[in-house]
């Protein structure tokens, strides 16, 4: 018998929550974020109707230039950038909507051109409507910003809700993360704050909870009693680009580590919420960081690894090394590749191993979660020739092959009794044969209508930092040394000591 969607823990409510009446302000209008991202995405909210009737985009940046030079930009990035050709009726609607005001992010009095904005607009639709304010800028004017909201007076409204959200990087340790914190909540309470995390916002992420909380089968091996041991792996075959600036100050332990995968962490050990409420789900994932011990400066040496990738061979070309990368300095300690071990400390995992590995120029790009079962207790056919059996394993993968598999064992055709892995498979374009949103396109959504089960709460985030943290002024202090990999290979060889106890990386 069929089950009616509003008895599904996992989407009640989440798609039936309206979208209300809303003024977006783009504080980085002209940036490679929105242009890349936000208005693409913007775009096809609208192609899909999902926008609200009376919406609103006003781009706010330092450059000077009218409202018409901004909206060619626009279009000129809808074109370029969306997943969907642009019907140009739904582009000339979504243009019509634009505005822009060129005003330094440090000029205060500059905000009042905004505030008086938005009154006109709201006067132009006879109602109030809810203002959105997205800082999509460097993360040095974030508290600039927000400061400058509060003092003209744009944090509150009378008759709508007002709300703010920011980009990664939220801080570079712990203590940018938490002066940064005490700004924003002197200015907005915390259920306005929407942090984006962009994983959260894919299809492929949000199945983790789907695979684990709506499939019972899962659920009686989903502990230490039968996981060996977890591996999370973000690799990408690509070097820096033209990202030095950025890059050579955050790393990829900060670039990745801190935010996405610790959160692909959480979600794979997290307990079942009593409910998918925003708050239900969030308590769930801070529980599993605090069970986290932050290592100390002993351990770090040993549970983690650090290094640069060196001239290679990627892709079949020749790749040059990260210290001959543009605009990177020759003394540069900053980490392309960095793998870490920890334990979650509480009844279902502990003494369960979760590996993480993130790293520029590797063999190839993934982003899976990789969940290994123990092996078999007693391998009767052993004697038969059977060496090709080998521990089940759940495989997530969230990219470039979205989908998941299941690796079992099964017998080779033939007169004798001899046991190969194969492998189960879903694949989301063959199940679903749609193409998957773009994350920001949820995400956005989801902080117009004020439904933060997709963004990182401050306890996350302070969580997130306790533990990396120490690893950052370890290694600060040049512990572990740096190590070294070849471009276009599966990292350095001091990961796989990693991992220990006799497993193995999954190759890449």
């Amino acid at each position: 018998m069929a089950v009616a969607a509003t008895e599904n823990p996992l989407v009640e409510g989440l798609e039936r929550l309206p979208v209300p009446p809303t003024t977006l302000a783009i504080f980085g209008a002209t940036g490679d974020l929105a242009r890349r991202k936000l208005l693409p995405a913007l775009y096809n909210l609208a192609h899909e109707g999902a926008l609200p009737e009376r919406f609103n985009l006003i781009g706010v940046s330092r450059r000077d230039q009218s409202d018409e030079d901004f909206r060619n930009q626009a279009r000129e990035s809808i074109q370029q950038f969306s997943r969907r050709a642009p019907d140009e009726q739904v582009l000339e609607g979504l243009l019509g909507r634009m505005s822009y005001l060129g005003i330094p992010f440090d000029d205060t009095p500059g905000y009042a051109k905004l505030g008086a904005t938005m009154d006109a607009l709201d006067a132009e639709n006879g109602l109030p409507l809810n203002r959105v304010y997205y800082l999509s800028t460097a993360p040095e004017f974030f508290p600039v910003i927000t400061e400058n909201i509060k003092e003209n007076g744009l944090h509150r409204a009378e008759h709508s809700e007002v709300r703010v959200v920011i980009e990664k990087p939220f801080g570079t340790d712990l203590a940018s993360a938490r002066s940064l914190q005490d700004v924003v909540h002197s200015v907005f309470r915390e259920r306005q704050v929407f942090r984006i995390d962009h994983y959260l916002g894919k299809e492929t992420v949000q199945n983790v909870m789907a695979f684990r909380f709506a499939n019972y089968m899962f659920e009686p091996v989903w502990n230490r009693n039968f996981i060996d041991h977890i591996q999370i792996t973000a690799a990408e075959d690509i070097g820096i680009g033209t990202r030095a600036g950025y890059y050579d100050q955050s790393g990829a332990l900060r670039d990745l580590v801190q935010n996405h995968m610790m959160q692909l962490l959480t979600l794979v050990c997290m307990e079942p919420p009593s409910s998918f409420e925003a708050d239900k789900v969030r308590d769930e994932k801070v529980k599993v960081l605090e069970a986290i011990t932050p290592p100390t400066p002993e351990e770090v040496a040993e549970m983690t690894v650090r290094a640069q990738y060196t001239a290679g061979v990627s892709g079949g070309e020749d790749a040059k090394g990260y210290l001959e990368e543009d605009d990177v300095p020759d003394d540069s300690q900053t980490e392309t590749y960095a793998a870490l071990r920890l334990e979650v400390h509480n009844w279902r995992w502990a003494g369960v191993p979760i590996v993480l590995r993130t790293g520029k120029r590797l063999a190839r790009k993934v982003t899976e979660i990789a969940v290994q079962l123990k092996p078999v207790p007693h391998l009767a056919f052993q004697s038969k020739g059977s060496v090709g059996v080998q521990p089940n394993q759940l495989i997530l993968t969230m990219q470039p092959n979205e989908g998941v598999s299941l690796s079992l064992g099964a017998k080779i055709p033939g007169s004798a009794m001899r046991i190969r892995p194969v492998n189960m498979e879903f694949l989301y374009g063959t199940a679903f044969m749609s193409q998957s949103p773009e994350a920001y396109e949820r995400l956005i959504l989801d902080a117009m209508r004020g439904e933060a089960t997709l963004f990182t709460r401050n306890d996350e985030v302070d969580a997130q930092w306790s533990i990396i943290d120490p690893i950052l002024k370890a290694w600060k202090d040049g512990s572990p040394q740096m190590s070294t990999y070849e471009a276009g290979s599966a990292g350095p060889a001091e990961a796989e000591e990693l991992i220990g106890g006799g497993r193995h990386w999954r190759g890449l």
